[in-house]
């Protein structure tokens, strides 16, 4: 009985250890779909989420990206920008 609890709990601990670690990785790649256009099966974001999205993917800074892919992003950023700007004027 001993052993079967024992190796149900190092079960739990080890999964619980690889959620945390695949949670960690996630956060430190970069995202392909804003850069590329990627990987982005049935993604759909208003223009509000995709600026804030593309703020999050700035602030990881260059542990994750390139410089060229921080222009990138930067370059997309002012695009989002300037459509929401387009879209809050009178009459549209």
């Amino acid at each position: 009985m001993k052993k079967v609890l024992i190796a149900v709990m190092a079960i739990f601990a080890l999964s619980a250890t690889s959620m945390t670690f695949a949670a960690d990785t996630k956060s430190n790649q970069k995202d392909e779909c804003l850069l590329a256009s990627k990987g982005c099966r049935d993604q759909v974001d208003s223009i509000q989420q995709k600026i804030k999205k593309i703020n999050t993917e700035i602030k990881k800074g260059k542990k994750v990206y390139s410089a060229e892919d921080l222009k990138k992003l930067q370059q997309k950023l002012k695009e989002a920008d300037d459509i929401l700007i387009n879209l809050e004027k009178p009459g549209h």
